[in-house]
């Protein structure tokens, strides 16, 4: 039988932490828990090992943000001989066949090789609909997988492409963790999982959901994780999606990355936003730039581990 490890990474995760971890007892497919603590001072830690002693509780010395967790989670599983790794948010559950509809997936499929990440249906913590982050990214494919006419024809297939789903739940088979390796460290929060998917696509594996497998993220049904309370904490949200947009691309294995032409980006930005009197978002620009100009050099070093395809940011 498939040995399979799930890594929960929390964070004062105490409203959750019975049904995640009680779903994952009551899987028809065993599992292995790794846990690490970012730091919970909700006495997460103290309920996760009085009533889920059998979940390995690793205390991580700071909050190392999601990435870095999660590679500490996969390093042991790795060294403890995982087959697959089961990456799940805290503030997520399973059903019991869950994990073996997407196992099923995995041993039916011709091209093994070709799998990166393997993805269940999300629901929202209603477990009546569909998880609304889930749905979009749904929406963006179906032009190519034809997912939406496949269900309303009543011909749905066992699994689809689609070319990003968030890392509440997935499931790696140990091959991507040996040829992708874990998340980049330059990512404190917010971004790893683009990163990842942008990494697992340049190595020419693909991502697909299994749309037999249902699971549940019980996250806020909102695109922005607290809704802004005016326009200005709207723009300082919309700003920092922007700048995060922006390292996802630089880091992305199959952009051209190139200093000196980001360099003239910027100046002509500014320069043009200046001539045309709208100053606040010069500044803004401005403020990127400098910003960006002191990781240049971090980013382009990332670059190169990423394509290395030698388990990048894992000690295995």
């Amino acid at each position: 039988m498939a040995s399979v490890y799930v890594i929960i990474v929390t964070f004062n995760a105490i409203n959750w932490v019975e049904q995640c971890f009680s779903s994952l007892r009551s899987s028809s497919h065993p599992v292995r828990i790794i846990v690490v603590d970012n730091g919970s001072n909700d006495g997460t830690q103290e309920y996760i090992k009085k009533n889920f002693p059998e979940a390995e509780f690793v205390q991580a010395p700071e909050n190392l943000g999601f990435g870095k967790a999660n590679n500490l989670g996969i390093e042991i599983a790795y060294k403890k001989g995982a087959d697959f790794f089961y990456l799940m948010n805290q503030d997520a559950w399973l059903f019991e066949n869950s994990l073996e509809k997407l196992l099923e997936i995995y041993k039916n499929h011709p091209q093994k090789e070709e799998i990166g990440v393997l993805s269940p249906m999300h629901l929202d913590g209603s477990e009546q609909k569909l998880d609304v982050h889930f749905e979009r990214y749904l929406a963006r494919y179906t032009e190519f997988n034809r997912f939406l006419s496949d269900v309303f024809t009543n011909s749905q297939k066992a699994f689809y492409e689609i070319n990003f789903i968030n890392a509440a739940h997935w499931l790696l088979p140990k091959s991507t963790i040996e040829k992708i390796g874990g998340f980049n460290p330059y990512f404190f929060q917010g971004a790893e999982d683009y990163d990842y998917v942008n990494r697992v696509k340049y190595f020419g594996k693909k991502i697909l959901i299994c749309a037999e497998s249902k699971v549940v993220h019980d996250t806020v049904q909102s695109f922005h994780k607290e809704e802004p309370k005016n326009k200005e904490e709207l723009l300082v949200q919309t700003r920092l999606s922007m700048r995060m947009q922006r390292e996802t691309r630089y880091l992305d294995p199959h952009f051209n990355f190139n200093v000196k032409r980001e360099k003239i980006e910027f100046y002509s930005n500014i320069l043009k936003l200046s001539l045309k009197g709208k100053f606040d978002e010069a500044k803004f620009y401005k403020q990127q730039y400098k910003y960006f100009a002191s990781k240049f050099e971090e980013i382009a070093k990332a670059r190169e581990i990423s394509k290395s395809g030698n388990h990048s940011y894992l000690n295995i």
